[in-house]
């Protein structure tokens, strides 16, 4: 890519490994991109489409929480705009997309954290590399070796590395690939439509077999076949047809039956759902025609474990050890109740009288604008807290709500 090189103003300028490094283990050292176009199939599109751009919706977030009870969101302007904007081509959200549909596609997804001279993040750049090595040098740090789509090598920091994965079984860095688990269906989805169009042009081409029963000379039968067509054959022709073929006891016409296999459409759905499964999807949910209780499976299921392994790597790669220990972190905020029925969302008004939800985030799920003081939780004058109901004395908390406190004082 083009704007690696402007990034670095220099052909190669990942970190330099010391010439003594080790591969970090001996089977599994590299992952490496599936180049089965897989992307192009229509069922493949479909399936991560649907997963990139609902993680895509996630807002992120940074929150430090302080002493006590205290929480600040997004107090450092500085990351608020990198999480907003993680580089100058593209959005958080385009950002969030496109790794998740590289996490889909090949089980591993990679970002680089740029850093300023002070150490601190300065963009988010997603990586896209046809094959990926990682290495240590001789004082134990792990480095990631990309081997770029335009032939260019870069090295970095395994901890300036964003790195999602998925299927994480034998090796002990990268996820295992989809690769040898999509091919063998991939080839079936492939031969089939290969098939289906096959069969439709072959039905086009020879329909009848004419057997002259006389000797004839080359030319003669073709003249005599196309004879034949144009008067069968043609449905456009200034004559009428009445459907039939007349000949004479020269000629035989038999009519060809195609003999081509064709699936039928349950061997064909059941391929696909096999690669939905893979995907850990359904049609329901490819196509929008989920229930609300199967889009929250489909949620709490596929989407939340992904958002927390964002909000952990985002973490870790934009904040130090020091600065975790002051509470900071980055949460991507969503929620399934977005795709909820109308009438399970307005039963969320009973919780926003018992501060369990601020009126803002109510509205937030009618996909309203925020109204200000919205953001301040509300609590019925009936209830109050348990340990703040009676003040030092034993006696009732007059700031707090209860059945022996109303507006007027009075018993």
């Amino acid at each position: 890519m083009a704007f690696w090189n402007n990034l670095f103003h220099r052909k190669n300028s990942g970190v330099t490994v010391t010439p003594e490094y080790k591969l970090v283990t001996n089977y599994g050292n590299g992952f490496f991109g599936w180049n089965g176009k897989v992307y192009e199939s229509d069922i493949i599109r479909s399936a991560i489409e649907v997963k990139a751009t609902t993680i895509g919706k996630a807002v992120a977030k940074h929150i430090r929480s302080g002493a006590g009870d205290s929480i600040a969101v997004n107090p450092d302007v500085y990351i608020q705009f990198l999480l907003s904007d993680p580089n100058p081509l593209m959005s958080g959200q385009m950002l969030q997309e496109k790794m998740i549909t590289q996490l889909e596609l090949n089980n591993n997804a990679f970002a680089f954290v740029q850093n300023d001279a002070n150490g601190m993040p300065t963009a988010i750049w997603p990586i896209v590399a046809n094959s990926v090595e990682a290495i240590q040098d001789n004082q134990g740090n792990l480095y990631l070796k990309f081997y770029m789509q335009n032939a260019q090598t870069y090295t970095f920091p395994y901890s300036q590395v964003i790195h999602l994965r998925k299927d994480f079984n034998k090796d002990e860095i990268f996820g295992e690939s989809n690769g040898p688990t999509l091919a063998p269906l991939m080839e079936i989805v492939t031969t089939t439509d290969q098939g289906i169009v096959s069969a439709i042009k072959n039905s086009a081409a020879v329909r009848w077999l004419l057997k002259f029963n006389t000797a004839m000379r080359p030319e003669d039968i073709e003249k005599n076949t196309k004879a034949f067509v144009a008067s069968y054959l043609q449905t456009q022709k200034d004559q009428d047809s009445i459907g039939a073929a007349g000949v004479d006891a020269k000629t035989d016409a038999t009519q060809l039956q195609p003999t081509d296999f064709v699936p039928n459409a349950k061997q064909m759905d059941a391929t696909v759902d096999r690669i939905y499964s893979i995907f850990h999807t359904n049609k329901a949910i490819v196509q929008s025609s989920y229930t609300e209780n199967q889009w929250i499976s489909y949620y709490e299921s596929q989407i939340e474990p992904v958002i927390r392994q964002m909000s952990e790597q985002w973490t870790s790669r934009l904040f130090n050890r020091r600065q975790r220990s002051f509470g900071n972190s980055i949460v991507f905020e969503s929620s399934d109740l977005s795709y909820a029925s109308m009438q399970t969302k307005l039963s969320l008004v009973q919780l926003v009288d018992r501060a369990v939800m601020t009126p803002n985030e109510l509205r937030g799920f009618f996909n309203l604008s925020p109204v200000p003081d919205g953001d301040k939780m509300l609590l019925r004058k009936d209830t109050g807290t348990v340990p703040s109901a009676t003040d030092s004395d034993g006696a009732p908390d007059s700031t707090e709500g209860g059945d022996d406190n109303d507006d007027s004082g009075t018993d």
